[in-house]
């Protein structure tokens, strides 16, 4: 399955460090999965998807662009990110799509081969300061630099895409390890109706609000 490839940010100045600005992780979002209807359960979407409040320095006024990188931040641990060029050895991500912030984290729809999804608020303090949360500004879909790529199509994370594959549950699973009982992610659909042809299991999903979609068709992996 084809993925959407980083775009190419204008040099400019590097940034430093320590700027009133910080930018905070709604959700990374790794082995995300949905519960579904005949009507299955639900616990899955509601354990991964509650964000989490980690900050870190972003020296970008809150302001973010296709291209432009990111990594942890040292100095707000542990899940705090910060920005960095992208040739500074702190960079861990590149943001391949930037999207408005939103309160509902199912709202935030990424391209698929996004690996963690990170909103960006504004925040003016310092210290303990930038861990009170902030202003909403926008979201960055990210996609690791290096290493694994959790939010492939097929690899069992990230956000649901089609090529995935999931259980019988609903539940995304990695498509290497997929059996006789589960199936290939065919389609995101509102009606079952809207299902493709091959589909052999249209999983009703319970709702929830800013969900782009409410059935995954399931077909023979």
């Amino acid at each position: 399955m084809a993925h959407p490839q980083p775009g190419t940010a204008p040099n400019r100045p590097r940034r430093g460090a320590g700027c009133l600005q910080t930018l905070v992780v709604l959700a990374v979002i790794l082995g995300l999965g949905y519960g579904a209807s005949k009507i299955f359960g639900d616990d899955a979407s509601t354990s991964k998807a509650s964000p989490s409040s980690s900050s870190a320095s972003d020296g970008k006024g809150g302001s973010w662009e296709i291209g432009d990188c990111g990594g942890p931040d040292p100095e707000n641990k542990p899940d705090g990110y910060r920005a960095f060029d992208c040739d500074e050895s702190g960079a861990t991500f590149k943001a391949l799509e930037v999207k408005s912030a939103s309160i509902m984290p199912n709202a935030i729809q990424c391209p698929a081969g996004t690996d963690l999804i990170i909103q960006v608020s504004r925040v003016f303090g310092s210290g303990d300061d930038k861990k009170s949360g902030g202003i909403p500004t926008n979201t960055v879909c990210g996609r690791n630099l290096a290493g694994d790529h959790p939010g492939d199509a097929g690899a069992g994370g990230g956000q649901l895409v089609e090529g995935d594959c999931v259980s019988a549950t609903a539940k995304e699973i990695a498509c290497a390890s997929a059996g006789g009982v589960d199936f290939k992610v065919l389609g995101l659909v509102d009606q079952k109706t809207e299902c493709p042809a091959a589909t052999t299991e249209p999983m009703q999903l319970m709702m929830a609000l800013g969900r782009p979609y409410n059935v995954i068709c399931g077909g023979k992996v």
